[in-house]
């Protein structure tokens, strides 16, 4: 098993990506805590999770909250004893976002505060157990549109998944000699309802597709399969990166520096 006597945390795990990773996770040997501010979807997770045999821990809370993000740790480390891996995978695309004259203040503060703080917060108090057992990975979730503007303007988003690059490489920098690899997990266009939700029209979903070479949407699973190479050993040189996994959308668009 690939993840034999790790523990993982994964926030926004009650649905998408955290979902389907917490499931790879422990069916590869994790001990997992599945966070969500939705307690009950953070239930279902683990429940699936028990029915496979593996171990799990659901907590309700707001990674843009200080305390919450604290109290996950915490709760964390005493069900579990060490904290291996840290995914940070909470986010939201709100259906207000928009370009700069039509996003309001409220809308960017709140995208930034569950998208970038939450981030901040994670590692804040996750890296110090983390230091104490030895080091650890972290694993940010950022967007292919952190390297490139979107087709539809989200500039909350668009902004926010660039702090999160940022954050990232300077983590990765910092943390290195202590065994704490940092990278960023950039998906492409996914089938989740993060994204269903906010391209709410077909027009709008087509515009998106048009610019994927593979046509097609990413799915979860395909992504929680990219973050367990970031969380195992087998990564072990692999730290800063951005992880594209994006249906070839960045290599379409973007040129090489």
């Amino acid at each position: 098993m690939r993840l034999h006597e790790k523990v993982a945390l994964i926030t926004g795990a009650g649905n998408g990506i955290g979902k389907a990773s917490a499931i790879l996770f422990a069916s590869e040997g994790a001990d997992v805590a599945v966070v969500d501010l939705d307690q009950e979807a953070a239930l279902s997770t683990v429940e699936m999770i028990r029915k496979e045999g593996g171990k799990a821990l659901a907590i309700r809370a707001d990674v843009s909250n200080a305390i919450d993000c604290q109290r996950m740790i915490e709760e964390t480390v005493t069900r579990f004893a060490r904290l291996d891996i840290l995914f940070n995978n909470a986010g939201i695309m709100h259906h207000e976002d928009g370009g700069a004259m039509d996003t309001s203040e409220s809308i960017f503060d709140l995208t930034m505060n569950v998208n970038v703080k939450s981030i901040f917060l994670g590692c804040k108090y996750g890296i110090p157990v983390m230091r104490r057992t030895g080091g650890g990975s972290i694993i940010n979730t950022a967007s292919f549109v952190s390297r490139m503007g979107a087709a539809t303007p989200q500039l909350a988003y668009t902004a926010s998944k660039g702090a999160v690059l940022a954050m990232t490489r300077e983590l990765a920098t910092i943390h290195a000699r202590e065994n704490i690899r940092v990278n960023a997990l950039c998906p492409g266009p996914l089938k989740t309802d993060l994204l269903m939700n906010f391209l709410n029209t077909e027009a709008k979903k087509q515009r998106r597709l048009v610019h994927i070479p593979m046509g097609r949407f990413g799915e979860a699973k395909e992504m929680a399969y990219a973050a367990l190479y970031l969380a195992s050993d087998e990564s072990s040189y692999t730290t800063g990166t951005e992880f594209l996994v994006d249906g070839g959308i960045t290599s379409a668009y973007v040129t090489p520096e």
